[in-house]
C-alpha cells in the first residue's frame, strides 16, 4: 500500500483539501445528470453513489484524523448510508494509507524525543496497521513481541475545525436543527478529545481489562505505560484475525456461538455494573485468537452512563413499559426525545416513531436467549431506518431528539449488533451478564 509523507496539518491546509474533494462531487453529480439520460435511475444513482463515496473516503483518508473517524463511525449506519459509502467508509477501521518510515520515525522523536531504536531491541517503521487516528508498529523489547501505536501528528490540534468543516454535511444527513444541536457535536469533540489522549487510553485499558478479566473466552493485551507516551502506546502484539476477516470464512457454529456469547457478556457487563463502555465495536476493535478467544483492543473511546439516563433508557427495553402509553410517554419526556414546546402533530409523529423503532430494536430483551443470525430481524432494521431516512414527514420537523448521550450509547447497540450478526450468533444467553458479578 502506498504510504503517505506529510498529513495536512493547517486549518487552511485541511480546509482546501476538503473543498478539492467537493468539487470531484460536484462534477460527479453533473455526470450523474447526464447518465439519467442514457441510463436508468438506478444504474445512474448507484455510479453517483459509488463516485462519490471513492472520492470522498479518498480526500479523508489524506486528512487522517476527526474527518476519517466521522468517516468510519458513518460506516456503521448501514441503514442509513447508500452501501457504496458503507463499504469505501468502513475501509477507516483498519486499511488507510500509512504514514511513510521517515514521517514515522520523525513523529516517533517528536512525541518521546527519542529515537525508536533507543527505546526498542527492534522497531519496524513499516506500519501492519493503520486506522483514522493512528497506526500501529512491530516491535520486540526483552523477547517480547510488542505493538506500538503512534498517533498521526496534528490529530488533537484538528479536531475542532475538522468537526466545524463536516457540521453542515451532519447536520443535512441526520436532520438536525435547532439552536440545542450544538450539544450532540460537543459530545463528539469531547470524545474524540479523549481518543487522542493516550495516556487516558492506558488507564481506561486498564480498568476495562481488570475489571472485565472474568468473562469467559475474552482476553486483552498487557499495556506498558512506562514505553508509552501521550501520542505512543505499547502494548502485546495480540496474534489473531480481525473479526470481519473471521466472519467471512467461519463455518463452525460451535465457535460463533462462543465468540458471540464472550462479545455480548463484555458489553452487557460493561452497561449494567460499570456504567461505562467501550462506545466503539467495529471490526477493527477485536481480533479472533486461533483458540476462537475475542480479543479486545482499543479502549480510547469509553462512554460513561449517568444513572439519570441509564435508568429510563433501559426501562424501555421493558415490554409491560413499551406497551403502556403513559410509562412510555413518560421516559420519552425523560430522555428529551419529547419537548415541552412540541405541537400535537409532532408529539403525535415522534410517539408513534420511536414506539415502532423501540419495539422491534429492544427484541433481544424480551427473551432469555436470542438468535443473532436472524435475518428478518436485521432486515426489518435495516428497513426501518431507510423508511425514515426517506421520510417527508420527518425532513419537515426538527430532528433534534434525545439526550447527547444517545450519540454514543446507540452508536454502541447498533455496532454490538451488526458484529453479532456478522457472527451469525444464536442462542446467545442475554441476561448471562447477571451471572458475572
Amino acid at each position: 500500500m502506498k504510504t503517505i509523507d506529510s498529513i495536512p496539518t493547517s486549518k487552511i491546509q485541511r480546509a482546501t483539501k476538503l473543498v478539492s474533494t467537493g468539487a470531484k462531487v460536484g462534477v460527479n453529480y453533473l455526470k450523474y445528470y447526464g447518465e439519467k439520460i442514457v441510463k436508468t435511475e438506478k444504474e445512474a444513482k448507484d455510479r453517483l453513489n459509488k463516485n462519490n463515496a471513492e472520492d470522498i473516503y479518498d480526500g479523508l483518508k489524506q486528512l487522517k484524523g476527526s474527518a476519517l473517524k466521522v468517516a468510519q463511525m458513518l460506516s456503521m449506519e448501514k441503514s442509513i448510508l447508500p452501501r457504496a459509502y458503507v463499504e469505501k467508509f468502513s475501509l477507516a477501521q483498519f486499511s488507510v494509507p500509512p504514514l511513510s518510515p521517515p514521517l514515522v520515525i520523525k513523529t516517533f522523536k517528536k512525541y518521546f524525543e527519542k529515537h525508536p531504536n533507543d527505546l526498542f531491541d527492534t522497531f519496524n517503521a513499516t506500519s501492519v496497521n493503520a486506522a483514522s487516528i493512528g497506526q500501529v508498529h512491530i516491535a520486540f523489547k526483552g523477547g517480547k513481541k510488542l505493538a506500538v501505536k503512534i498517533q498521526y501528528p496534528g490529530v488533537a490540534e484538528s479536531i475542532a475545525s475538522d468537526l466545524a468543516m463536516v457540521k453542515p454535511i451532519a447536520m443535512s444527513m441526520f436532520n438536525i436543527k435547532g439552536k440545542d444541536s450544538d450539544k450532540y457535536f460537543k459530545e463528539v469533540e469531547n470524545k474524540l478529545v479523549e481518543e487522542t489522549n493516550y495516556i487516558l487510553e492506558i488507564e481506561q485499558s486498564k480498568e476495562i481489562s481488570i475489571a472485565c478479566s472474568h468473562i469467559s473466552n475474552l482476553i486483552f493485551p498487557k499495556y506498558y505505560k512506562n514505553l508509552s507516551s501521550e501520542r505512543i502506546i505499547t502494548m502485546d502484539y495480540m496474534e489473531g484475525e480481525h473479526l470481519s476477516e473471521f466472519t467471512a470464512h467461519n463455518t463452525n457454529q460451535e465457535i460463533a456461538n462462543k465468540i458471540g456469547q464472550a462479545l455480548w457478556d463484555f458489553y452487557m457487563f460493561q452497561i449494567h455494573n460499570l456504567k461505562k463502555v467501550h462506545a466503539d465495536p467495529h471490526p477493527g476493535n477485536f481480533l479472533i485468537s486461533e483458540l476462537g478467544e475475542l480479543i479486545a483492543l482499543d479502549f480510547g473511546c469509553m462512554k460513561s452512563i449517568p444513572e439519570a439516563f441509564y435508568e429510563p433508557y433501559f426501562e424501555l427495553a421493558i415490554s409491560q413499559n413499551i406497551s403502556n402509553q403513559e410509562i412510555f410517554i413518560d421516559k420519552l419526556y425523560e430522555l428529551e426525545i419529547l419537548k415541552e414546546d412540541d405541537t400535537i402533530e409532532e408529539l403525535n409523529f415522534f410517539t408513534e416513531m420511536f414506539h415502532e423503532m423501540l419495539s422491534l430494536f429492544t427484541k433481544p430483551f424480551q427473551k432469555d436467549t436470542f438468535d443473532f443470525s436472524d435475518e428478518t430481524f436485521f432486515g426489518k432494521i435495516a428497513e426501518l431506518g431507510e423508511r425514515y431516512s426517506k421520510s417527508t414527514d420527518l425532513k419537515k420537523m426538527n430532528g433534534n431528539r434525545g439526550s447527547k448521550h444517545f450519540i454514543y450509547m446507540n452508536r454502541t447497540f447498533f455496532g454490538l449488533y451488526n458484529l453479532m450478526f456478522d457472527l451469525k450468533a444464536k442462542n446467545i444467553k442475554i441476561y448471562n451478564y447477571t451471572n458475572l458479578l
